[in-house]
């Protein structure tokens, strides 16, 4: 590797130039700046991001917040519809207010995303977490080890998310904070298919001769886990993970709209579309909204991780260079 590098070092030297292999991550970039629609979608997840951060700030700009009750822009002898035109828009109320309540509906939808996005986000964690060590100790273990945390694993996985969590989240007591329960339950509950990819990793990497030379060596399990088997499955971790992340904001909305989820006062998009699925007539903003900016945000979010997949995976990339050569040579 040293002779490599001086190899290149001189030859950089004899043109006055320097020439430095690309790094991984500059690399990866250069993978996913080509596809548009990644960037695309990068940019509307950065936006959403941005948006749930500084939700404190755009409400406070607004003068509104999430809680407080309105009465007086709610006509009450028509069932709550607001006051107004589309839903009680107003220089107040940016996107108008919410049915009955009169809350006002811009803040709940930036807070809502916080609690949306930080649930699905938390719950994406501990899903690669968990999946990460049973599946390195599934991979590394002998054959007695491996066939338990599988078959534990194979359970895990065959267990219905929403049934579960929905049995789960019943018994827990009322006064544990609702974002971190949802988010550790979907987290407990859905990472059996990483720990299956994991330990499929493993079981390829561990026939590899550097990782049977610190094996040989004495290197401990775990030693070899941090040293040789981590750095290898980052690629194909990060790309699962950007995977499941849409995946858990759905499982968040579908919880909070069965009414297992987060609970009133906090705001939470698919808490929204229950309190809504009567009011699409009367307001139908009240349903649009939540419901358009859980769309676009799972759909961002997978277009997003589909990108990512494309990036940091080699043969991907050159799969594709070469079908375009060979479209090219056929147009020729």
């Amino acid at each position: 590797m040293s002779e490599a590098r001086a190899a290149s070092e001189g030859a950089g030297a004899g043109t006055g130039t320097v020439l430095a292999p690309a790094s991984g991550a500059r690399q990866f970039w250069r993978r996913l700046r080509v596809q548009r629609a990644a960037l695309v979608a990068a940019f509307v997840v950065a936006l959403l991001v941005l948006l749930a951060l500084t939700a404190p700030l755009l409400t406070a700009v607004e003068g509104q917040d999430p809680t407080t009750y309105h009465p007086e822009l709610v006509d009450s002898a028509r069932g709550g519809v607001p006051v107004g035109t589309f839903g009680g828009m107003s220089a107040d109320h940016w996107l108008g207010v919410e049915p009955q309540t009169g809350r006002d509906l811009f803040a709940r939808l930036v807070y809502g995303a916080r609690v949306s996005l930080g649930v699905a986000l938390a719950a994406t964690v501990v899903e690669v977490a968990v999946g990460l060590v049973m599946g390195i100790a599934a991979g590394l273990g002998n054959r007695w080890v491996d066939q338990a945390l599988s078959r534990f694993t194979d359970v895990v996985v065959a267990l219905p998310l929403m049934v579960m969590s929905l049995a789960l989240l019943a018994i827990v007591p009322s006064g544990f904070p609702r974002p971190v329960l949802v988010a550790s339950v979907i987290g407990l509950i859905g990472w059996g298919s990483t720990a299956k990819i994991v330990r499929a990793q493993t079981l390829t990497l561990k026939q590899l001769d550097h990782v049977a030379a610190a094996r040989l060596s004495g290197w401990g399990p775990w030693r070899i886990a941090r040293r040789e088997l981590l750095p290898a499955l980052a690629a194909p971790v990060i790309t699962y993970a950007a995977l499941l992340f849409p995946v858990n904001i759905s499982a968040e909305a579908a919880l909070s709209f069965l009414g297992a989820g987060v609970k009133p006062p906090t705001p939470s998009w698919g808490q929204m579309l229950t309190s809504a699925n009567v009011w699409y007539q009367a307001a139908p903003q009240y349903l649009l909204l939540p419901a358009g900016l859980l769309f676009v945000t799972v759909l961002a979010l997978t277009v997003l991780g589909d990108g990512v997949r494309r990036a940091l995976d080699p043969r991907a990339a050159s799969r594709l260079s070469v079908g375009t050569g060979r479209r090219k040579e056929a147009r020729a």
